[in-house]
């Protein structure tokens, strides 16, 4: 054997070793993009100022919080994110991670992130994080997600929670304007997530998950996505006419609901011939659409609390 070849052999017997670009993995990036997003934005809507530096902490340590849940969620899952296309290349199924590294990793955030938001902000912001982490990766995670169909409606409450948080951070509690935020996420969650569902086909049939696809069937997955539009629309709407609304955001919700109901009319006419022979072109806008939809409105929030803070609100 030459020697080149035997650093070859060599250099494929040894164990991977996981850089910071599989850890980064871990934490769910593009989660994170709208945990600190909705966070900010509920830290911004707040009637009590913060400092900057203050600011800037609460939102890091969400973040950090947000991460340690996407570790723990992944060192969970692992069995059926190796079966399923979407998530298969996710560092534990791909072998790049161990699920004890991921569950170190994730306990270690949480616990660090918990701890200080508590000691940057108060002690009830920091406890409803830790309740946050707990929802996500116990009753969402380990429980509602293998157990029923409803589980991406009730756990859906975990990727509400971070406006909330952001509010706590500045306010050191709750009120109707923080739970009117936390409603729009939860109930723009199931649409986002169904309609995923649908255009990923056979991954959720093939990893068991009793996604509402699996259990009730296309027809009354399309269904459900249009009543949840109907309600969210509603409620998105409703939430222009109150002290985290204005003017501007109820332009930007009643362009963008208008669009979002049409999208899930439009899913809900579809039969499974048509969404074969397009590829679930229509399923793919609608979900882009939605990322689009709530960052949207929680920007239009928090457009509302600055022009207010500066004396330009209309109402």
């Amino acid at each position: 054997m030459s020697d080149a070849s035997l650093n070859t052999a060599q250099n494929s017997a040894q164990p991977y070793e996981a850089g910071f670009g599989d850890y980064f993995a871990l934490l769910k990036p593009r989660v994170m993009t709208l945990v600190v997003f909705t966070a900010l934005v509920g830290l911004i809507a707040a009637p009590v100022a913060v400092h900057p530096f203050v600011g800037f902490a609460a939102i890091l340590f969400i973040a950090v919080g947000g991460g340690a849940s996407g570790a723990l969620n992944m060192w969970w899952d692992a069995d059926i994110d190796a079966v399923m296309k979407r998530t298969a290349r996710r560092p534990v199924p791909a072998g790049k991670v161990t699920g004890d590294e991921a569950f170190a990793f994730g306990m270690t955030l949480a616990g660090f992130s918990v701890v200080l938001l508590g000691l940057a902000t108060n002690l009830f912001a920091a406890a409803l994080l830790a309740f946050t982490i707990f929802f996500y990766v116990v009753i969402y995670t380990m429980w509602l997600k293998r157990w029923t169909p409803q589980n991406i409606v009730i756990g859906g409450a975990a990727g509400a929670f971070p406006p909330m948080i952001g509010w706590a951070a500045a306010t050191g509690g709750v009120s109707l304007e923080s739970v009117l935020m936390f409603a729009l996420v939860f109930m723009w969650t199931p649409p986002h997530f169904w309609a995923l569902a649908l255009f990923t086909k056979m991954d959720y049939d093939n990893a068991q998950v009793p996604m509402l696809t699996v259990t009730h069937g296309r027809p009354a997955t399309r269904r459900h996505i249009l009543i949840y539009t109907v309600l969210l629309a509603a409620l998105a709407i409703g939430v222009g006419f109150t002290a985290i609304g204005g003017p501007l955001y109820l332009a930007v919700a009643v362009y963008l609901n208008a669009r979002f109901l049409k999208g899930a009319v439009d899913i809900w006419r579809r039969d499974e011939t048509m969404a074969e022979a397009d590829s679930y072109l229509t399923e793919r806008r609608f979900f882009k659409a939605s990322l689009v939809y709530l960052f949207a409105h929680f920007g239009a929030i928090a457009a509302e609390a600055i022009l207010s803070s500066l004396g330009w609100g209309l109402w």
